[in-house]
């Protein structure tokens, strides 16, 4: 342990003193151990018995490093050879790895990274919030700030510090498994979104913050087929006007990390794309944060790009072109410390990355407090406080999609409700990136319900939660189930929790080739609706499912997403109208994978001529929901006609509850150019206000068009204004059907 005298450890000194006087006394060793990061001792542990070193080139969800066996990762922690851990998911595992740290020579603390993407909800005991596609279908940022900083808590509590998280890739496949880490297809919302998750978790880097990590960069959300890690072939201009927008928004935020994507953009892996990392995130938006890989992706850039003969090249064309942090194993210290020695890379360029993690590690406090109060830690977890947030969350995350007058139920007059469905009674409505929790912490739609209306017979027929492997028989007893019951509930969608990664139809890594309901999930339905009895249909997934003919059997369609911990409660309170829906899509609904691509913001020419047979349309547009009440959107006004270049436009219109309950309607404002010198999208959201009324009630909602929100890119790339006519449309979803249009003039 360094001599208390040390610069470094005086917390009064200037942060950039301290690291300063920090890497004056680090060996090259520490240094290049600062850079690595490996999976927890107990992970490790875990592994060892149940993976090969075969199954360890196409596993990116579990570990163990051959050669090694669990105590040498804490041998290596006491030398100074690896400067971070990820999953380790509980404190005490987490505590203890830092004690072995505080041995070191220099005292350094390990950050801990792990992906919190909605709470700390990889680890066990902590709240659960609806997954990023739910919170961006309540269009509420300020809500998405504070889901983030109550995550932020909860890490800290369990002694982690770094978040990969949020996910700012703009999704634009329903086939890929990610669709619901992210924010939607829409980048202005996933860029405001992210904004306000990277403020949320680190604050101004207190005790109770953690750093952000915007991730993936870039293109991982449009592979070429649909497949996670899948090479991303686009022009420049869509990565500058569709892809880096929330990036840059991140960095603007201030976000402390960066974490690149798996695959490759335009033919060169992204991790050693030094244009992605050097001139654009340095260069032109003065990233100061530090940049980590992803699970093993230097080392693809030779096993799989072929791009680097060897693993000890990739590392090198990585550290070059940028990154500073190496996810994950034991190979990278020997590797770059030769290539240091043989002056392959220049100490310097070693020491650019060290000074970024240490000063990411200084602003985080952890020399200070290296540990986490194991008496406190569950007074923070699972405090009232957050999981009303949970509820609050999932309550608003859900979109109404289709109701024909069914909902909401009234107590009192269902006798008996047939409850059915893969997803009726299973934790599985988590979400991804969920561990298991106690099942007192889980609220699945069947308790949910029990509890709403007690004075009803709910009749559970379990369809099993593998809809792969659905039994027929099950099916046959659901639809004999039907024939005594008063209304029918059904919960279908995908299965992703990841403690059975291989069965899984949904998440990450978990792409597919069609986006319909697997297995006898349609029959069950087709089955049921074919009863004559009222049919709810409830869809529990991460993706939008293609369920054109599952829609038109169901009186009532419900988009819960993920909802999370208590996503049968506020499911059960939607349903019996104690809430009334407000979600609305953040993401486009196609009717079959057949319509992929399909994107509200997509370019004139790409339905010149529409396709046969069947609709060109989606199933449901970007920005649609229902509830309970009725709204009129009316008197668009634009009260800037005319403007210079550069300067905001400012539009107004009127919102009234013509409906009998109070209600929130999501205000949507879309803008077009109408005249341009290269193509822009038939429309892209400008603006968009959260309102409540009541009954009767009509508030005048007021937009800023900004001067961004006008720009272009022009044949170099530069953002301009080109003067010309503006359409500003005003409506509750992006359809056309439902938009006031006008206009105003650029000078």
């Amino acid at each position: 342990m360094a001599a208390s005298a040390a610069l470094y450890l005086n917390p009064a000194a200037p942060v950039e003193q301290r690291v300063d006087d920090l890497l004056s006394r680090m060996t090259l060793e520490e240094k290049i151990g600062q850079m690595n990061q490996c999976v927890g001792v107990e992970h490790f542990r875990n592994n060892m018995g149940a993976l090969t070193e075969e199954d360890l080139k196409t596993n990116t969800a579990n570990a163990f490093y051959p050669g090694m066996m669990p105590d040498d990762l804490l041998t290596w922690t006491e030398e100074g050879k690896i400067g971070s851990f990820l999953h380790v998911l509980t404190l005490e595992e987490a505590n203890r790895l830092q004690q072995h740290a505080m041995k070191s020579r220099l005292g350094i603390p390990l950050i801990f990274g792990i992906d919190a993407i909605h709470g700390n909800a990889n680890a066990p005991d902590n709240t659960v919030y609806p997954t990023n596609i739910g919170l961006a279908c309540t269009f509420d940022t300020v809500l998405a700030r504070r889901i983030a900083a109550e995550t932020a808590r909860e890490m800290r509590a369990m002694n982690m510090h770094w978040t990969f998280n949020p996910n700012v890739e703009v999704a634009r496949d329903p086939r890929w498994g990610r669709c619901g880490e992210t924010f939607g297809e829409d980048p202005w919302l996933v860029a405001l979104m992210g904004r306000m998750q990277v403020q949320g978790y680190q604050g101004d880097f207190g005790p109770e913050n953690v750093l952000a990590c915007i991730k993936h960069f870039v293109g991982g959300s449009q592979p070429v087929n649909g497949t996670n890690g899948a090479p991303c072939d686009v022009s420049e201009r869509t990565l500058r006007e569709l892809f880096f927008p929330p990036f840059r928004e991140g960095v603007k935020a201030g976000a402390g990390s960066l974490m690149t994507s798996h695959n490759e953009v335009n033919g060169y892996p992204a991790h050693t794309n030094s244009w992605l990392m050097t001139d654009v995130m340095r260069g032109e938006w003065d990233f100061a944060g530090f940049i980590v890989s992803d699970w093993d992706d230097i080392e693809h850039v030779h096993d799989l790009h072929h791009t680097a003969e060897s693993d000890k090249e990739a590392f090198r064309q990585a550290i070059m072109a940028g990154m500073d942090m190496h996810m994950h194993g034991p190979e990278w210290n020997e590797a770059v410390l030769e290539l240091v020695q043989e002056g392959a890379v220049p100490e310097s360029r070693i020491d650019e990355s060290v000074r970024r993690i240490l000063e990411a590690k200084f602003r985080l406090g952890l020399f200070e407090n290296p540990y986490a109060d194991e008496a406190r830690s569950m007074e923070i977890r699972l405090c009232d406080a957050h999981r009303a947030t949970a509820l609050d969350a999932a309550r608003r995350s859900i979109v109404l999609l289709k109701n024909d007058g069914v909902l909401p139920l009234q107590r009192g007059k269902h006798r008996r409700i047939l409850v059915t469905g893969i997803n009726a009674d299973d934790e599985n409505i988590l979400g991804d990136w969920s561990a298991s929790q106690r099942p007192e912490n889980v609220v699945t739609l069947l308790e949910g319900l029990r509890e709403a209306d007690p004075d009803c017979e709910f009749v559970f027929v379990d369809q099993g939660w593998d809809p792969r492997n659905m039994d027929p028989a099950a099916v046959d007893r659901a639809v004999a189930a039907a024939a005594d019951a008063d209304l029918i509930i059904c919960a279908a969608g995908e299965y992703m929790m990841r403690h059975r990664w291989t069965e899984r139809t949904c998440g990450e890594d978990t792409d597919r080739s069609d986006i319909a309901l697997v297995g006898l999930q349609s029959e069950l339905i087709r089955r049921l609706a074919a009863t004559g009895r009222p049919l709810v249909t409830v869809l529990i997934n991460g993706r939008p499912l293609g369920v054109e003919q599952e829609a038109e059997l169901s009186n009532a369609l419900i988009e819960a997403w993920e909802p999370g911990m208590t996503g049968g409660t506020a499911l059960a309170e939607i349903i019996y109208g104690d809430v009334n829906p407000s979600g609305r899509l953040a993401i486009t609904v196609p009717r079959s994978v057949g319509q992929v691509q399909m994107v509200y913001n997509h370019k004139p020419s790409a339905y010149f001529h529409p396709v046969a047979v069947t609709p060109s349309t989606p199933l449901y547009p970007f920005g649609y929901g229902l509830g309970y009440t009725t709204f009129s959107i009316s008197n668009l006004r634009v009260l800037t006609p005319e403007v210079a270049a550069g300067e905001p436009a400012r539009v107004e219109v009127d919102v009234t509850n013509t409906g009998e309950r109070a209600g929130r309607e999501t205000v949507q404002l879309y803008l077009r150019d109408e005249y341009s010198s290269a193509t822009r999208p038939v429309k892209e959201l400008c603006g968009f206000s959260l309102v409540d009324l009541e009954p009767g009630e009509c508030k005048t909602v007021s937009f800023t068009v900004s001067p961004e929100a006008m720009s272009i890119l022009d044949a170099r790339h530069n953002p301009v204004i080109e003067p010309g006519r503006f359409i500003i449309m005003a409506g509750n979803s992006s359809a056309d059907e439902s938009l006031l249009k006008s206009s105003f003039n650029v000078k």
